[in-house]
């Protein structure tokens, strides 16, 4: 009841939060976009972010692609700064060496990422997230992991040149974070995204302790904007929405784990279909209706490769790699 609790009181925020302005990034996206040009928004959802990786490679396998602006939340924030900063360096091929950077590091470290091989995770150390999951309800980050350590943190700052992002040629990236003195979301867009803005889009608050930027703390951007939309609409290009998220249950979760998996699912895809429809509705305002569109993960696809967020091995994370791989070929397929 603990848990259901916090999750409505977060819904309630989320909702309030969605009702606020979203700044728009602060430089012009295009209004002119070249032919291929597609602005991207990337869902968040941990490990599920690998599917991401696969959808954004195949994109950029496409000779004809130029990612005009993108947005994230979480590991899609990671994933847009991952490509943006690629691109600027050595075009479609520097994003996706970028990106296949990140992820297999990633999937190296493993569950070193989610806190369970700290001191203190006790046996969560040795029967993986479900434990670790039990573990963080009694037990807050600053008791499991007083020194603060983040191997994510070190991955990022070797891996990311955020100083590419100031360069012209560099795409429009805007990522989302959550304030925690109000639940209300922040933006940070190339100007102001550096290492702490980008760990703060990704903090889990009973993973990681919150990131403090200018004296205010802020948590994981999936709870208000997962992800932000609206600032992409001035490019005036299609906009693809990359939904990593399962979102439809096949059955009703009876175990704990499961229905607190079930439960997350349900906040985080809530501040996606808030932000999904009025972007939708705006599009419509500016006689563009049609031109934001969905890939959305394959709940039947993702529950058969046993996908879960908090697993952050290799072998997972390729697995989800593929199934995004193929999803975009499918995509490609009809919208070209």
């Amino acid at each position: 009841m603990a848990l259901l609790g916090v999750l409505r009181r977060w819904a309630r925020r989320i909702t309030a939060a969605n009702a606020a302005p979203v700044a728009a990034p602060s430089a012009p996206l295009p209004l002119a976009p070249p032919a291929g040009g597609l602005a991207l928004a990337l869902q968040g959802g941990g490990a599920f972010g690998a599917f991401t990786w696969g959808v954004l490679e195949r994109l950029l396998e496409e000779r004809a692609f130029q990612p005009l602006g993108l947005t994230g939340a979480s590991a899609g924030a990671v994933n847009a700064v991952a490509l943006a900063t690629g691109w600027a360096a050595g075009g479609a091929e520097g994003a996706r060496d970028r990106l296949a950077r990140i992820w297999t590091r990633v999937g190296t470290a493993g569950s070193g990422l989610l806190g369970l091989d700290l001191p203190g995770a006790g046996l969560a150390r040795s029967v993986g997230s479900t434990a670790f999951r039990l573990t963080s309800r009694l037990l807050s980050p600053y008791q499991l992991n007083p020194l603060n350590l983040n191997p994510l943190r070190t991955i990022l700052e070797e891996e990311l040149d955020f100083t590419a992002l100031r360069r012209a040629d560099a795409p429009r990236v805007v990522i989302s974070t959550t304030r925690v003195r109000d639940g209300r979301p922040r933006l940070f867009d190339n100007d102001d995204i550096d290492l702490d803005a980008l760990l703060a889009s990704t903090t889990l608050p009973m993973l990681h302790r919150a990131v403090e930027i200018g004296g205010e703390a802020y948590w994981d951007g999936g709870f208000t904007l997962n992800p932000p939309i609206r600032p992409l609409l001035p490019a005036g290009s299609p906009i693809l929405l990359v939904q990593a998220l399962p979102v439809g249950s096949g059955e009703t979760p009876v175990t704990a784990p499961a229905i607190q998996a079930r439960l997350s699912q349900i906040v985080f895809s809530r501040a996606l279909e808030d932000e999904y429809e009025r972007a939708d509705e705006s599009l419509a305002r500016l006689g563009r209706a049609g031109a934001l569109q969905r890939l959305a993960i394959d709940a039947h696809a993702a529950a058969a490769l046993g996908a879960d967020g908090l697993r952050a091995d290799l072998e997972h994370l390729i697995a989800l790699k593929s199934l995004g791989r193929a999803q975009a070929e499918s995509w490609l397929a009809v919208h070209g």
